[in-house]
């Protein structure tokens, strides 16, 4: 079987973010014949139309989900909203013509916020993943609190809980991205 190719894309930019956490657990833990690597997405500029030549860190994230078979996205929420660094990623990307980088891609979701985790920021960017005709896994979700001793100083996932149901939203998300 061949190795599924996943992109991680984390909306925070903070270094000890534990949405990052999220994703540096699932990268370490992923399942056998999955293989996540993580963007930087730190340096991209918010898209502009004016922009007429796209800088390197764009070019490299298109290089990176042109490479992956599927996209594992760590969602923070900021106002009830998806967070502006993973958006612009986003948008970025769909800007390709017949968005030919993101139509048809099999995604997970995974987030960790305040309060009820990221659960409205999710569902707001499933809203965005239908126009950009993304095959979002359903379930399981995964939404943590980020600050209920989840995660330690450093932003990394130390709730068993949790760990476990990444795992199985990893699992679930091996066999969704099959059928595609």
């Amino acid at each position: 079987m061949k190795t599924l190719q996943v992109i991680g894309i984390c909306g925070s930019l903070r270094k000890k973010s534990t949405n990052m956490g999220l994703l540096r657990y699932a990268q370490a833990n992923a399942p056998q014949e999955m293989k996540i690597e993580i963007a930087d997405i730190s340096s991209i500029p918010f898209y502009n139309a004016d922009i007429s030549e796209k800088p390197a860190s764009v070019e490299t994230l298109f290089s990176q989900i042109k490479q992956a078979d599927a996209l594992l996205l760590a969602c923070p929420e900021y106002n009830y909203s998806i967070a502006p660094a993973l958006k612009n990623a986003l948008d970025w990307a769909s800007r390709e013509p017949d968005n030919y980088l993101l139509s048809d891609k099999p995604t997970a979701i995974m987030g960790s916020g305040g309060g009820m985790g990221t659960s409205r920021a999710q569902y707001h960017l499933r809203q965005v993943g239908i126009y950009l005709n993304l095959h979002i896994l359903n379930k399981p979700e995964v939404f943590c609190n980020a600050f209920s001793g989840s995660f330690d100083n450093d932003g990394n996932l130390i709730d068993k809980q949790i760990q476990e149901l990444i795992n199985q939203q990893l699992n679930a998300f091996k066999e969704w991205s099959a059928k595609f």
